[in-house]
């Protein structure tokens, strides 16, 4: 069934979302510090039996230079610096198998999957810790330090996104000036932010984005992750504004706002995860150019291979351009 406002009602809902006004300070402070720590970047060859693409384990600096991993799928035989996707994954999964997830360098493209630190045993594997300290949470991550925005959960998340682009763009196999970035749920809050925050970004692939007018989300859906929020405020029920706070930092609006390379957006009317309304809230802040699929008879799996199949055609236009 339907799980927000009419469709027409959708088109023009605007967010009302009030940023923090240290907003762009506290993301300048943040990707500074991690730049300047952390290994540099370490590239391992994986053996396997894939006849045309070949796979590397790899280990880049994130949030305060904390290791994340990644797998490396790039076409064999390819001639000279591709270009590039940097995939994102959904909540409560990992980078999973070297032989999953090939559609990327079967259709000519170097693929970077981040590694989604302290997650990855949901419905795929993962190899990073998230290993700092957090205090009182909801069971899962969407609560984890989440009343003091420089010990929140996401912010290292979010870090590690746009430490993800800096790794592509520093890989022999990579075009470092034809790099996108590609994530649903989870992964669109973090392509959403990487669009935004990480340099030379070509373009955008944001399905249905969780972390998007979060205040708004946290009121229409009793689906996990925002549930977990939820829950909290239901025990802590004298920290509704620290939280609200802290997540402003995190909103994929605010991202919106301040992106402006193309992207493609997806929303499901169906979808009872992402509210609809949360998705067109980003979509019509969003200042760069853009387009909108929308899949009135789906939920959170939004157009699923669909989506997969329009995005290719998408960045192929905008990285080959």
């Amino acid at each position: 069934m339907l799980t927000d406002l009419p469709e027409a009602e959708l088109r023009r809902h605007r967010s009302d979302l009030r940023e923090p006004s240290d907003f762009d300070a506290f993301w300048a402070d943040t990707l500074a510090q991690a730049r300047s720590c952390g290994e540099p970047v370490e590239v391992t060859p994986v053996p396997t039996p894939l006849a045309g693409v070949d796979v590397f384990d790899v280990t880049f600096p994130g949030f305060a230079g904390q290791p994340v991993r990644a797998w490396l799928r790039v076409p064999r035989g390819a001639s000279g610096p591709a270009p590039t996707v940097v995939q994102y994954v959904g909540y409560g999964g990992g980078r999973g198998h070297p032989l999953e997830n090939l559609l990327w360098s079967a259709a000519g493209f170097a693929h970077l999957q981040m590694d989604t630190r302290g997650q990855g045993s949901g419905w795929s594997r993962g190899d990073t810790p998230d290993v700092a300290a957090a205090g009182p949470q909801a069971p899962g991550m969407a609560t984890r330090g989440v009343e003091d925005p420089r010990r929140y959960y996401y912010r290292r998340f979010l870090t590690d996104a746009v430490r993800a682009v800096d790794a592509a763009r520093g890989l022999p196999a990579v075009d470092p000036d034809r790099v996108a970035v590609l994530g649903h749920s989870q992964g669109g809050a973090a392509a959403l932010a990487a669009a935004a925050l990480a340099p030379r970004v070509r373009a955008a692939v944001v399905h249905v984005p969780f972390l998007c007018d979060v205040p708004r989300a946290v009121t229409l859906t009793d689906s996990a992750p925002y549930r977990e929020i939820r829950d909290y405020l239901a025990v802590h029920r004298d920290r509704e504004e620290q939280v609200l706070r802290t997540l402003g930092y995190v909103d994929g609006v605010a991202f919106a706002r301040r992106a402006t390379v193309p992207a493609r957006f997806s929303v499901a009317l169906m979808d009872d995860i992402v509210p609809p309304s949360t998705v067109y809230a980003a979509y019509h802040d969003y200042r760069g150019d853009k387009e909108l699929a929308v899949w009135r008879w789906n939920g959170h799996e939004a157009g699923g291979v669909d989506d997969d199949a329009a995005a290719l055609d998408f960045l192929r236009a905008a990285l080959h351009g």
